[in-house]
């Protein structure tokens, strides 16, 4: 089916036409009609399915009917959990509007507050931002939202992971009733559905099927080493594979620095992101890795989203991540529009509690390999499929960990919980008073 046949204006479809693009994916094809009709919708889609021309095409068919926006006004605006997916999505809205007239921008923090007010004086039809610069820009009074028309939540997983539940819904509470919800995530786990209550009222729920989504040409595998020899892995690789790219996440940012500083005494330059660097240092970090300028990228998880690449080859896991799933956002920066990838994991024995997690999370064993010469000392167990932890997170437990916190115990009025004992009375003896021998507060006999 082609763009055309989604009730798309010429204007749009010239512009996607114009990208490359002629038959939409499965979760723009199923979703895009849906939008058109106003309905709200809650939607999950896998990293690299198309996912963000699936709310922006439609909002931008729905806005575009020469409205003029108004002062210090937006009439749409998409939510997104980092910088770098910001400036992602406002990029792609640039591109599929450029045979319109609609405005858009992009707002997060770390830069100064100044530039981004003045853009907001005149008004944006849409805007793409993070959710803690928002309410900044909000109570500075920069921005209202009685105009709003539209909501989308893009990556609403990865938001409620790093923490931003509260800002959202603050955020939700004041905007105007009567306005379209759209919802996507990578998973609709049970946060994200407790979120959709309050956002996304009688939602058309749309998931893309897994062999649809989470099957992009992908070569997936992991490689067992012990964690000390795992620089030296790296840089082996890279010699003797001839890597002309690759992607590689760790864990922190210090780990970030000194695995750059190791590379570069090896003789290969590397260049880190992470939420260290500013602003303009990681703008600059990702144009040059764009831009084949920097061919080997250390970065954190704040990078596993947000990059859009093309055709980037490889992406290495030097650290498994937690939770699982975000195992599946890191491999989607390779393999997409259909073209081919490669994801390399190094496991060592103390990631072998994640691995099972990853890999009961896709369902199925990933290949394993040993090279010569990084073969572990300590072996690396087979991964149990049913492997589950240790601390389940029990229904009605408020712990993000699944550990029971010291102040979960059953409320007073729950029939679980147990009535106190009453306490016993305790015999004390009489204070007699020391000349007579009588108790005290006891009335003393009359004389004789």
């Amino acid at each position: 089916m082609p763009f055309s046949k989604l009730g798309l204006s010429d204007a749009i479809v010239k512009a996607v036409t114009d990208m490359g693009y002629t038959t939409p994916t499965p979760i723009q094809e199923k979703a895009i009609p849906v939008a058109l009709t106003g309905k709200n919708l809650l939607a999950a889609a896998q990293t690299g399915t198309g996912k963000t021309a699936s709310f922006v095409l439609p909002i931008l068919q729905m806005l575009d009917d020469g409205q003029q926006v108004r002062a210090k006004r937006v009439r749409a605006l998409i939510l997104a959990p980092t910088r770098e997916l910001a400036v992602q999505v406002e990029a792609n809205i640039v591109q599929y509007s450029k045979h319109t007239n609609l405005t858009s921008m992009a707002m997060y923090g770390g830069v100064d507050y100044e530039p981004q007010k003045r853009r907001l004086i005149e008004g944006v039809d849409i805007l793409v931002a993070t959710p803690g610069r928002l309410l900044d820009m909000y109570t500075k009074r920069a921005i209202h939202f009685d105009a709003i028309e539209i909501l989308v939540l893009d990556e609403a997983d990865r938001m409620l992971d790093m923490g931003f539940i509260e800002d959202i819904n603050k955020i939700i509470e004041r905007l105007p009733l009567d306005r379209q919800n759209m919802l996507f995530s990578a998973t609709l786990s049970a946060q994200v559905r407790l979120l959709a209550k309050t956002a996304v009222r009688n939602p058309v729920e749309i998931s893309v099927a897994k062999d649809e989504a989470s099957q992009p040409k992908i070569d997936q595998c992991l490689i067992t080493v012990d964690k000390d020899m795992k620089s030296s892995l790296l840089s082996h690789l890279i010699n003797e594979q001839q890597w002309d790219q690759a992607l590689i996440f760790i864990e922190t940012k210090h780990g970030a620095a000194k695995l750059v500083s190791q590379l570069e005494k090896r003789g290969i330059a590397a260049e880190a992101i992470h939420s260290g660097r500013s602003q303009g240092s990681r703008a600059q970090v990702l144009e040059d890795f764009k831009a084949g300028k920097v061919k080997y990228l250390i970065a954190t998880g704040v990078a596993a989203r947000g990059l859009d690449i093309d055709e980037l080859t490889r992406v290495v896991n030097y650290d498994l991540p937690f939770p699982p799933e975000e195992y599946v956002h890191r491999i989607g920066r390779t393999g997409r529009a259909g073209s081919k990838g490669e994801a390399i994991s190094f496991v060592s024995r103390d990631n072998f509690k994640n691995l099972c997690m990853i890999e009961r999370l896709l369902g199925h064993l990933i290949v394993r390999k040993e090279i010569e010469g990084f073969v572990p000392t300590k072996e690396v167990p087979i991964s149990i499929l049913n492997f589950k932890p240790k601390y389940q997170k029990p229904e009605g437990n408020n712990s993000t960990d699944g550990k029971p916190r010291r102040n979960d115990k059953p409320r007073s009025n729950s029939p679980s919980a147990e009535k106190p004992k009453p306490k016993k009375p305790r015999n004390r003896k009489p204070i007699t008073d020391r000349d007579t021998g009588i108790p005290r507060g006891t009335r003393k006999p009359k004389s004789v």
